[in-house]
Order: C-alpha cells, then structure tokens, then sequence
C-alpha cells in the first residue's frame, strides 16, 4: 500500500513539475510577442503571412497568390481613409505571426452592428496561448474608442476554430431561412472587453 501511494505521489509531482514548465515557457513566449498597428511599410510580409495563415485555415486549393495579397494590402494602405485599422502580432526574431483586420459595418442583414472583424489570421503554431484572444480585445477596444460598441465576423461555418469565438462569448448569427453560415457577433463590446487583459 505504501508503494503504491509512493509512486501516486510521484507522479502528481511529476506532473505537477512538468506543468509548471510549460507554464512558464508560454509565459516566456509571451513577453516576446508585440502587439502593435500594421504600417504600410508591413505590406510584403503581411501579403505572405496572409497567404500562409489562409492555407492552413481554408487549404490551398484555388486560394489566392502571394502576389494578388500584395496587391491587395498595397491598395488598401494606398487608399486608407482611417476607416478600416489593422493589428499585427510580432514575435522577435522571427517577425510576423497573426494580424486582425476591423472595419464598419453599414448593412441592413445585421443592422444591430456596426463594426465587423473583418479578418483574423494566426499562424498555426501559435494556436492555443493567448494570441487569438489578444488581437480580437486589440480589435474590440479600437472599435470602442471609435465610439462603436458592436461587433460581427463572417467565417467558415465547418471551421473548428468557431468555439474559439464562442468561448469569448460571441452568439452565432443566423441568416432569415435559419441557416447557420459561420457568422458570429458581440452586441457589446464593452463586456467583451471586461474579460479582456493587457488592452
């Protein structure tokens, strides 16, 4: 009996030990991370993070170019009205990591809100510490100072990630027949932003 709780108690201590290290390694992690406005100066490696995080979330096929992204966040930068905002996540040493896009949202669908997430992308390897939460606070907190208090995302309505938006307690949007297409929304932002840390 005694052997028997002996080896019980190593193991909690064991496992306990390993937690704690990998605890303070995603804490380490973390104070490498920079959250911080996109520039236009970021074009070229936002347009290949764009189509790296794009493929590992919806698969390659028939998705777009490097060089279509390229265009794409020339212009918007080229033609930016301060309208639309963008954050990026930078990891020392090796650059950009994650980015969210926010904007208006002037339609009649959802008139309920008014802004809109309009991307946000991380990279795979960085799932599950923090990260996604970070940038959707960054993109929930600009929106407010911007005198906008709601939020809505259109994604993959079959994309696993989807409880992520759920578990920051955004309700899923539903289109007039009932179906379900992926959309999710926060009506209030401000308490979104109550569970939100560091913003």
């Amino acid at each position: 009996m005694y052997a028997i709780l002996k080896i019980s108690n190593l193991y909690i201590v064991s496992h306990l030990i390993r937690t704690l290290l990998k605890l303070k390694t995603i804490n380490t992690e973390q104070n490498s991370f920079e959250i911080r406005k996109a520039t236009a100066a970021d074009v070229e490696t936002l347009a290949a993070l764009h189509v790296t995080t794009f493929n590992e979330t919806h698969g390659g096929f028939k998705a777009p170019a490097y060089e279509t992204r390229e265009w794409q966040w020339q212009k918007a930068f080229q033609d930016k009205d301060d309208s639309w905002f963008c954050f990026v996540i930078e990891k020392k040493g090796e650059g950009l990591i994650g980015f969210a896009k926010g904007q208006p949202y002037n339609h009649t669908d959802h008139a309920a809100f008014s802004g809109e997430l309009n991307k946000i992308y991380l990279l795979r390897r960085y799932h599950k510490l923090g990260l996604g939460q970070q940038l959707v606070c960054k993109v929930a907190n600009e929106f407010i100072k911007r005198g906008i208090n709601s939020m809505l995302l259109f994604g993959d309505a079959n994309n696993p990630s989807n409880k992520f938006y759920e578990q920051m307690g955004a309700e899923k949007l539903f289109a007039k027949n009932g179906e379900f297409h992926g959309g999710y929304g926060w009506t209030d932002l401000k308490r979104l932003i109550a569970n939100c840390k560091n913003v």
